[in-house]
């Protein structure tokens, strides 16, 4: 029986599912501001008004969360010649074709281009939402700004969506890795397999 590596600790998984509570209902609540055909999912929130209201508070707690993790993983993302080596071959990794791949630390190169999109685009959500956030921070700024924030905003958002779409297709696609963010460990099979360069740091095999 295959014995189990810790990946993400009590704290890391708590703070994971806070951001991602978090996307879920400023993702709902923003595409009900969003347009017409979406304003059915106020009835979520209680309402219209309440929609409006309840939104930027939820993108605030999303933001400052996800900010604190990626505070702490940053340095785990940066992207690597090998990185750079097995997106050279995602055909290869898609087709389960892992002969001469490059080894990976905790992250592979996928996985970290994802990463810094979504830091780019959740700054974005961030600045582009205090802007246009009525009645609090919108009168100080002129029309034209709070013009430009309201389409960077919504492209952010639209980005941002797409990106976790992929992130938890790829979490359910790869076996095992679910399990990391539900009990925190995976087997060392799992990381032998996928990354190896982190599996021989953590079991210095």
């Amino acid at each position: 029986m295959s014995t189990s590596i810790q990946r993400y600790t009590a704290r890391e998984r708590s703070n994971h599912w806070v951001v991602a509570i978090a996307f879920i209902l400023a993702a709902l609540s923003g595409l009900a501001l969003f347009h017409p055909a979406f304003f059915f999912l106020t009835q979520l929130f209680g309402g219209g008004p309440w929609t409006r209201i309840l939104h930027p508070f939820i993108g605030a707690v999303m933001a400052l969360f996800f900010i604190a993790m990626a505070a702490r993983f940053w340095k785990l993302n940066r992207i690597t010649p090998a990185d750079r080596q097995w997106m050279a071959r995602i055909k290869d990794v898609l087709c389960n074709r892992d002969q001469g791949l490059p080894e990976l630390g905790k992250y592979n190169g996928g996985q970290k281009y994802l990463f810094w999109i979504m830091v780019l685009c959740m700054l974005l959500l961030l600045a582009s939402g205090i802007v246009i956030w009525q009645p609090w921070f919108a009168p100080y700024f002129p029309i034209w700004l709070l013009r430009v924030a309201v389409v960077l905003h919504a492209l952010a958002a639209w980005i941002l969506i797409l990106g976790i779409v992929v992130h938890v297709y790829a979490a359910i696609w790869v076996r095992g890795t679910i399990r990391a963010m539900t009990r925190g460990t995976v087997s060392e099979a799992w990381a032998k397999h996928h990354h190896r360069a982190w599996y021989r740091e953590m079991t210095g095999k």
